[in-house]
């Protein structure tokens, strides 16, 4: 029984202890892979802020290649869980660039995001989208707002002088808002303006100016900057495209280059107001050389002549009886905030700017809204919405571009004679009978006021398929309108309007609309390759029209002339009033243009060493002929980054980048009036009847370039010496020119014909950009940034018997003299005079000149630019010089206004002419190479001293004080006001370059400010 009892109960028992140790085996089983995960993590911590070290609420901070992840708490701080084996974190947040950052060894860190504009350096922004800096394989230049000039400026394009290789920015007139012309690699226009395409966050704008052309028989104004409705301190980055390769995907409008204008976005976080303020002054850089009275009264003894005829007693200075001391003030303010579903940003900015010119000067009012936002629960959906609107206002003086004496305020002070009084006893104007003009009189009696309100907005939805393909829209309208309203007083002693008055009001609208639909793809296909490719549509459609009614006093019924008299209003105001014989109705609209575009674009990055870039893209557009309505824009480009090789990475640790870059591509250009490749009709202005301006020409295309490019760059010691070397050969083929000689008369007596004119334009150069960091602590900095663009321009190709003259000079003696040559063997534009061989010191008289023949060069054949900045603690200096050399200026306006012979009439004359061999006053006023003169010179353009103040209080934040100069002093043997000048001097349709005719002088500018946040 016992044995029974214990066998049984044994046999009870050991299934039992089975059973318990299963359990814990068990147990153990199911608690072991915890236990094991727990031991192979570890604890991360640390703080996201911004640049400014406030902290970031909301960060997403992943393990990379994970989805263990956290988010920042209110002040920035994460606390995280990785994997025991995990060496970095991969951080995100809207606005900001997404940043690895190594924790091997650490458990804390600190990360700094950097905000879109800061992120800059590491993505570009290329047409219809961005790509990597490392990605690039063609010639582009990108500036952020560090790099830009600083001053006061009324348009972005001033923010890029001197600052990148290969682009020339020559301001055309002093006059605040005045044009500037840019080159891009040298000079290929032989119609239109040779102007590079301004694309403003994707929209590419018309290029040309709403403010009405000046309607008298004074002359032509100069033009008004397109990108004047642009507030400066709105811009986010410039990015200049100066390759084919690079600018291809913009196609025939392209052949001069792209800037690229980003403007400034909202910033994820709380509500912040930017705030800046300043104001200073300005006057002439630079004055012309004139005798003062008494050289003057000295001058007549010496020419001989009767001083009681001449010397009229006083001593004056009209050039400065003219100028004054210019005061500015500028005002901006900027709202930005938001969530990472919405960010917004609403900038409100005033300007006024007086001109060294009395009753002259620019004011401007803009405004900018942009907003991004996001939708759905995946956020995948997305709209992008931008709007500009800008007012502004230009008060003009009468200095024309091709006017003589009468339209020239600058020419009449320079040739007033320094004895002769310029007001009357009782204060007013003196006005002297006869031809000569007291510019004191012309300054009063003259108005001149321009008004130009713009628009341009944008809504761009955006859906993202997945985190690699994306689908844009973009609708865009451009629209601006300029109103113009000029009077000439009655009592002013101009021929055309004596006792008479002369009022003229002119309007113009000019519009551009525009669709574009983009697929962006960007993936990495395989652990070696990343493709980052597009495919697009673009519809765009320009409208141009405008209005002029103008006329003069009214006369009596036996045609005594009554004029508008002097009732205190501005002669526009009632211009009904005029004579109904002598007044005008004019009005005219552009033929309409469109242009539907298809295009694409692959960028494939192989181990981020070999790159490879192409695009295409297709034209079609109204401008061109029935037989070649769509032109076909290739290039294609490609990279090797040596540095990432291993046997370069092992042996040079201090190299970060060796990249050598080719590139071709062929770009277009169809910057010729609209309607050019059809017959046209206009209505003659008197009696209503029809006159054919143009024939068809169903041939007509575009005019083509073709760019080869290859380029360096070098990057060492981390970054603290780069260089970048470009050699370029750009080749300008299909030249767009009307009037062909041999081809036949349209009805109507016009023989204008537009034809693809055969001939070669070759630019072909070297660029170089450097940056140096010479010192970089937390105490002190030392950085040095040099760019220099060597080019050479030649013509071939040309029909041998084929001449394009132009280069049009004016003033007394110099009616239909053109002094600028296109011919083959020659640059662009080429000077094309007679030689002068000096003066015969026994007679006075010239010494036979050598016949016409090309005596110099407009173009420069090499720029420079160089800028220094100097930090110490929180005080920081930059310096700014540009350069130009190697080309040569016509100056007009001593050939026509200051020349030796002026004196006999009692008008004033150079110095420097005076002071030289005593000259005949019989000599004609020839043009020669005697006023050809060298327009090699340095400028110190910008200083600008600055102070961060940081935070004041509890209230405002990153506060700074800074002091500008502008135009601070010119090296130059030039003897005009500036040799950086470019008088439009076009003769038709065909531009100049180089002559300088009495201008309006370059301003010395001084601003003081302060900026802060709140």
């Amino acid at each position: 029984m016992r044995n029974t009892c214990y066998s049984t109960h044994q046999a009870y028992e050991q299934p039992a202890a089975r059973s318990a140790l299963s359990g814990k085996t068990l147990l153990l089983a199911l608690f072991l892979p915890i236990i094991g995960h727990a031991q192979t993590q570890r604890e991360v911590s640390g703080k996201v802020t911004d640049a400014s070290g406030t902290g970031l609420p909301g960060v997403t901070v992943l393990a990379t290649g994970t989805s263990i992840g956290a988010s920042t708490g209110a002040d920035g701080s994460f606390r995280l869980q990785v994997p025991a084996t995990a060496t970095s974190l991969t951080v995100s947040f809207v606005g900001y660039a997404k940043q690895t950052v190594d924790i091997t060894g650490r458990n804390t860190v600190t990360i700094a995001l950097k905000d879109d504009a800061q992120a800059l350096g590491d993505v570009v922004v290329v047409g219809y989208g961005t790509a990597r800096k490392e990605d690039l394989t063609g010639a582009v230049s990108t500036l952020s707002t560090k790099d830009f000039n600083k001053g006061t400026f009324t348009s972005p394009d001033q923010l890029l002088q001197g600052r990148t290789s290969g682009v020339q920015i020559t301001q055309n007139s002093g006059q605040p808002g005045g044009a500037s012309t840019i080159r891009i690699r040298g000079n290929s226009a032989v119609t239109g303006t040779g102007q590079p395409l301004y694309v403003v966050d994707g929209v590419p704008l018309d290029g040309r100016s709403a403010r009405p052309g000046l309607n008298t028989s004074l002359g032509d104004s100069p033009n008004s900057n397109p990108l004047n409705f642009l507030n400066p301190a709105d811009i986010e980055s410039l990015t200049v495209l100066k390759d084919a390769s690079a600018t291809a995907i913009y196609g025939s409008r392209a052949a001069y280059g792209v800037v690229l204008i980003t403007t400034k976005r909202g910033k994820v976080g709380e509500a912040k107001f930017d705030f800046g303020v300043s104001g200073g002054f300005s006057n002439i850089m630079r004055r012309i050389k004139v005798l003062d009275a008494s050289q003057f009264r000295e001058a007549i003894g010496y020419y001989g002549l009767d001083p009681k005829q001449l010397d009229l007693g006083q001593s004056n200075d009209p050039l400065g009886a003219i100028l004054q001391t210019g005061p500015l003030q500028n005002y901006n303010g900027a709202v930005s905030g938001g969530g990472e579903n919405g960010r917004y940003r609403l900038s409100l900015g005033y300007l006024d700017q007086k001109g060294i010119v009395k009753k002259t000067g620019f004011q401007k009012y803009s405004a900018n809204f942009v907003t991004n936002a996001k939708f759905l629960e995946s956020k995948r959906l997305g709209v992008d919405i931008n709007i500009t609107a800008s007012q502004t206002r230009e008060q003009l003086a009468p200095i024309t571009n091709n006017g003589d004496y009468r339209g020239s305020l600058i020419g009449q002070a320079l040739q007033w004679n320094p004895t002769d009084r310029l007001y009357n006893d009782d204060g007013t104007p003196f006005v002297r009978q006869g031809q000569v003009i007291n510019p004191v009189a012309q300054q009063q009696y003259y108005n001149d006021n321009s008004r130009v309100t713009t628009a341009l907005a944008s809504v761009s939805p955006y859906y993202k398929f997945t985190d690699w393909l994306e689908y844009r829209a973009l609708f865009a309208t451009n629209y601006s309108t300029g109103i113009r309203r000029t009077s000439i007083d009655q009592r002013l002693n101009i021929q055309d309007y004596m006792n008479l008055g002369y009022a003229s009001i002119s309007t113009t609208e000019l519009q551009t609309q525009q669709m574009t639909h983009t697929l962006n793809f960007n993936k990495k296909v395989t652990s070696d390759l990343n493709v980052n490719a597009l495919l697009g549509y673009e519809y765009t459609k320009f409208n141009y029209s405008g209005t002029n009614l103008n006329g003069r006093g009214p006369v009596s019924s036996n045609g005594t002339p009554i004029g508008f008299g002097t009732y205190g209003l501005d002669y526009t105001n009632y211009l009904q009033y005029s004579n109904p014989s002598g007044r005008q109705i004019s009005s005219f609209v552009d033929p309409v243009t469109e242009l539907q575009s298809f295009f694409g674009r692959a960028i494939l990055n192989y181990r981020d060493r070999y790159l490879l870039t192409a695009t295409l893209r297709a034209d079609g557009s109204t401008k061109f002929g029935e037989n070649n309505k769509y032109g076909y824009f290739p290039s294609v480009s490609a990279a090797w980054d040596i540095s990432q090789e291993d046997f370069l990475k092992s042996k040079y640790e201090s190299l970060n980048q060796l990249k050598l870059r080719v590139g071709y591509g062929r770009t277009g250009n169809q910057e010729f009036p609209a309607g050019s490749a059809r017959s046209q009709f206009v209505f003659q202005a008197n009696n209503g009847g029809l006159v054919q301006t143009t024939n068809a020409n169903p041939n007509l295309k575009w005019q083509s370039d073709e760019q080869y490019n290859a380029g360096i760059d070098v990057a060492m010691f981390n970054n603290r010496l780069t260089l970048t070397a470009d050699y370029f050969y750009k080749r300008t083929t299909d030249l767009l020119y009307p009037n062909i000689p041999g081809f036949p008369a349209a009805p109507g007596g016009s023989s204008v014909i537009w034809q693809n004119l055969n001939g070669v334009i070759v630019n072909k150069g070297v660029e170089l950009q450097l940056g140096v960091t010479a010192v970089d602590n937390e105490r002190f900095g030392i950085n040095f940034n040099a760019n220099a663009t060597f080019v050479h321009n030649n013509v071939t190709g040309l029909p041998p018997a084929l001449i394009i003259q132009t280069g049009t000079l004016n003033g007394q003696g110099l009616s239909g003299v053109l002094a600028e040559t296109i011919q083959n063997g020659q640059p662009l534009n080429g000077f094309y005079l007679p030689t002068y061989n000096g003066i015969n010191p026994a007679t006075g008289t010239y010494n036979d000149f050598t016949p016409a023949s090309y005596v110099g060069n407009p173009n420069p054949t090499a720029i420079a630019g160089l800028s220094a900045t100097f930090r110490f603690a929180k005080l920081s200096l930059i310096t700014n010089f540009n350069g130009v050399f190697g080309n040569k200026i016509y100056n007009n306006t001593f050939n026509s206004v200051l020349n030796v012979s002026q004196i006999r009439a009692g008008k004033n004359i150079s110095l420097s002419e005076y002071q030289g061999v005593k000259e005949s006053l019989a000599n004609a006023v020839t043009p020669s190479t005697r006023y050809l003169e060298s327009g090699n010179f340095v400028k110190l353009s910008n200083v600008t001293l600055s102070y961060a103040l940081g935070d004041l209080g509890k209230v405002f934040k990153g506060a700074s004080i800074y002091a500008i100069g502008q135009n601070l002093f010119v090296i130059t043997k030039y003897r005009g006001f500036d040799p950086e000048v470019n008088t439009n001097k076009a003769s038709g349709v065909v531009p100049s370059a180089g002559i300088d005719y009495t201008g309006y002088p370059s301003a010395r500018t001084f601003t003081f400010g302060v900026n802060f946040s709140l």
